[in-house]
């Protein structure tokens, strides 16, 4: 069963470009990754999920329900962790997740203690008061107090320092085990590696592509500098997966996708004197996508 399922989404603003022509489907209890760099779509598919904005053209279902006709039935059954959280400066976060949890027809008060403690959340104090990452920490537990169903993140570890963001990802992924489905959104790729089933991937309002993770980790492009004297492209331009071939100085940078031995034995041969070797970012990773469909 999906319990998402968008077809051939689009939103414009005037003649800005917002989505177009979007479509992927989420299934029942995966954890679910939307990855592209900011500016890409992602925030604008979502709150057009919540029926925060219209669709220009295109569908979108949340539990086999219309989001936009039955908005406040599937509103009931999601948690939702917006890129930025903003709140009433002077009230104090214990009201405020009072206030939250009075929109469900159900007792949160314990599931909202137990957040409050795995989450390190100090309530006593008011929302002008907290720090960035304090004022992350009220979203996530205002956005998970009543258990959803699905759960709706996006750029939800901005403001988290590591040791919360490993707490956040076990707490997430102890809410799957539950049963509830998640779409996650992000621009860091390690972190969707890590968490989802499968990925979307979005650039300049379109999917790129739809793709399981183990996919994408066979698939794992890296991204490799080599500082060597007399440095030249001649040992890597003729080598399958080479991308993005650049020299400067002492210095060949490229983005590789394939067997790294292939690479290495090249480097063997040359008089280096230092190596880097790293996880592209995502904007990397997409102009090869584009460049291959060109």
């Amino acid at each position: 069963m999906n319990i998402i399922e968008i077809n051939h989404l689009t939103k414009t603003y005037g003649h800005a470009r917002g989505i177009v022509d979007v479509s992927f489907q989420v299934k029942e209890g995966e954890i679910f990754g939307f990855i592209g760099p900011n500016g890409a779509g992602k925030s604008t598919t979502i709150r057009t999920l919540l029926a925060l904005i219209h669709p220009t053209s295109g569908s979108a279902k949340i539990f086999g329900k219309d989001c936009i006709d039955f908005a406040p039935d599937i509103a009931k059954e999601i948690g939702y962790l917006p890129s930025e959280v903003f709140y009433y400066d002077n009230m104090k976060v214990s009201d405020l997740l009072k206030y939250a949890a009075s929109f469900y027809k159900k007792d949160c008060r314990t599931r909202m203690k137990e957040l409050v403690e795995i989450m390190e959340l100090d309530t006593t104090k008011k929302i002008d008061d907290l720090s960035l990452g304090n004022k992350k920490k009220v979203g996530i537990v205002q956005g998970l107090l009543h258990e959803p169903k699905l759960i709706i993140l996006d750029e939800p570890t901005s403001g988290l320092d590591p040791l919360m963001q490993q707490r956040f990802f076990d707490l997430l992924i102890e809410e799957n085990k539950k049963g509830a489905t998640i779409l996650f959104s992000s621009h860091i790729l390690g972190e969707v590696q890590r968490l989802c089933d499968r990925v979307a991937i979005i650039k300049e309002g379109k999917i790129v592509t739809v793709e399981k993770i183990s996919n994408l980790r066979e698939n794992n492009y890296k991204k490799i500098k080599i500082e060597a004297d007399n440095a030249s492209d001649n040992a890597f331009v003729s080598i399958a997966g080479v991308n993005n071939l650049n020299v400067d100085g002492n210095l060949i940078s490229f983005i590789f996708k394939g067997d790294i031995n292939t690479v290495m034995t090249k480097i063997a041969d040359m008089e280096i004197t230092n190596i880097w070797i790293e996880e592209p970012d995502l904007e990397e990773i997409f102009m090869h996508y584009y460049e291959s469909e060109d």
